[in-house]
């Protein structure tokens, strides 16, 4: 039988409000403009591994329009940037088809925001300044990608092949797949073998992620001269949190990576989803170098408060929506 009650207590609720307010202080004190961009887009995003709400929209008389509920705020917010806004940030609902238990809902919250002129380790240190404080904990660490595999898995991984990286996975997983992508493995060993012993661990941001996994992020030079993605992910007490880039502003480089994602999706028999080739017009129009986060207030939220579950945190659930 349905609940009418909220999944969440009222006295929870009042604490998520006072961490919301937290957030936005922190932002006006550094004066870093909010701003708001529409959750339903003509475009979807590219990212084979992440799956758009489809919606229809219809005026009377006319055909019905498929349009997409928007997974992060991204593209519009690089499009703000290119147009002049500055630093910018937004603290709004995103959606994702598919994710849904105890620490996903396919309609969550998500923080992401801008900053002009930041590399990537300037970001993370102002992410620092925003979540320790909420979190109650001293410092995050800081450990590359390469530096964790071998911690925790004792090789390389950016020297290893596919093969071997199959083989790698099989001591650890009992997976059926036959892919020749490297980078599907990388994804499975980290997931399923390093995650869950980041548990034991407050924080880490791992950082200088391989080039094949760069997704939006710029490209440089590593610790050992080997070319790196200027990117980092915040694991908290082994849970993801927020993912950043120094963001690509190669407009031609971002196409080729909207037409690489296609790509994948047409292999994999995924649905191809319309690309927002605004965002490539809007890098050709000129992207300020900056670099930018995403995190999820939710799970920040279950974190901060010692829930165990996302509805222990949201007024109502999936289950309850």
């Amino acid at each position: 039988m349905s609940s009418w009650q909220p999944s969440a207590s009222v006295e929870m609720l009042q604490q998520r409000a006072a961490i919301l307010a937290r957030i936005r202080a922190f932002f006006a004190q550094r004066q870093v403009l909010e701003v708001e961009t529409p959750v339903m887009s003509h475009c979807a995003v590219s990212d084979p591994h992440i799956d758009s709400i489809s919606v229809n929209y219809q005026v009377a008389g006319d055909s019905a329009q498929t349009l997409y509920l928007q997974t992060s705020p991204e593209y519009a917010m690089k499009r703000l940037l290119a147009a002049g806004s500055g630093s910018i940030y937004q603290m709004g609902k995103a959606f994702r088809n598919g994710e849904c238990g105890r620490r996903h809902n396919p309609e969550f919250t998500m923080l992401e925001w801008y900053r002009v002129g930041f590399t990537d380790t300037e970001l993370m240190d102002e992410v620092e300044a925003l979540v320790v404080p909420i979190l109650g904990i001293e410092r995050i660490e800081r450990q590359s990608y390469v530096e964790i595999f071998q911690q925790y898995l004792n090789v390389d991984p950016t020297v290893m092949s596919a093969d071997a990286l199959k083989k790698l996975a099989a001591e650890y997983i009992d997976i059926d797949l036959d892919d020749p992508d490297p980078v599907t493995w990388l994804d499975l060993l980290f997931s399923h073998v390093i995650e869950p012993q980041l548990k034991t661990r407050d924080a880490v941001f791992v950082t200088d992620y391989p080039a094949a996994q760069a997704a939006l992020a710029r490209l440089k030079a590593g610790k050992h001269g080997q070319t790196v993605a200027a990117r980092f992910e915040l694991f908290v007490r082994g849970m993801e949190l927020a993912n950043g880039y120094h963001e690509l502003t190669d407009a031609e480089e971002q196409a080729l990576r909207f037409e690489a994602d296609q790509a994948y999706r047409a292999v994999h028999g995924l649905p191809q989803r319309p690309l927002d080739m605004r965002v490539v017009d809007a890098l050709e129009n000129g992207l300020p170098d900056c670099s930018g986060v995403a995190l999820g207030v939710d799970r920040l939220v279950l974190l901060a408060l010692g829930a165990e579950t996302l509805p222990e945190v949201l007024s109502f659930d999936f289950n309850r929506a």
